[in-house]
């Protein structure tokens, strides 16, 4: 897997020998190629390799941070166009995928005198949309996952099976089985990613944010924080309930 990050600290050519060394030195890198001009680092390895991990490999005063390319455009005008996109304009996929969720789960609901399993619908849809999004690529979702989820950077199986894991939760939910465990799940699993959502923010991280996979380029922000934390709240709702 290849990767490109932004190296700031670097004032000479000393320095980007001394970074590149210290890169090609890491275990599982393949090739570490610096470049001063840019300042930018492109890393072959054979295993993800987590940002901690690079920057204590490097001296103090270099800052080393993902730079998010996956595909040739996005360095065109229109790419350069796109970043200086408002947060709501970027993240307008996700807000009408959870305004059609919301619709779907009040015409389901529409009929009903009872609205008490309006939000068990409501996360079937939820776990059923985003998986589908993050198996649409299922070999680029991984990467991104681990930029954040503290559990996929401990164990990368975990990064593989989670859009499973999620289409599982899904399912539990709308056929109604064994609801008690879909939200213990539910509970386990977004407690861990909101956890890694919550430090990213706080470190102020330009990430990707894996929640609608790689198909959408979704910038990390409070908005992740929010449906993850909106989940949980009813997930805790319906267990005590």
């Amino acid at each position: 897997m290849k990767h490109t990050y932004h190296i700031q600290g670097m004032t000479c050519n000393g320095c980007r020998t001394d970074v590149e060394n210290k890169l090609n030195n890491m275990n599982h890198v393949k090739k570490a190629v610096v470049s001063l001009e840019n300042e930018q680092a492109v890393i072959n390895m054979d295993s993800h390799i987590n940002l901690d991990t690079f920057q204590k490999a490097l001296a103090p005063k270099y800052d080393i941070s993902p730079i998010e390319e996956t595909n040739v455009f996005e360095k065109s005008a229109f790419a350069k166009a796109e970043t200086e996109k408002s947060k709501l304009q970027q993240l307008k996929p996700l807000f009408l995928i959870l305004v059609y969720i919301t619709v779907a789960t009040i015409l389901l609901n529409f009929n009903r005198e009872n609205w008490n399993e309006a939000m068990l619908d409501f996360m079937g849809l939820f776990f059923i949309v985003f998986s589908f999004f993050k198996i649409l690529d299922l070999k680029g979702f991984p990467d991104s996952f681990k930029m954040y989820d503290p559990l996929a950077k401990l164990i990368p199986v975990y990064a593989w099976i989670y859009p499973f894991i999620e289409t599982a939760l899904g399912l539990m939910f709308l056929i109604r089985f064994q609801i008690d465990i879909a939200l213990l799940i539910t509970l386990i699993v977004l407690s861990i990613t909101t956890g890694g959502v919550t430090k990213t923010l706080l470190d102020k991280k330009a990430i990707q944010c894996a929640c609608l996979g790689t198909a959408l380029k979704l910038p990390m922000t409070e908005a992740t924080f929010i449906e993850n934390s909106i989940m949980i709240i009813m997930a805790i709702i319906m267990l005590v309930g």
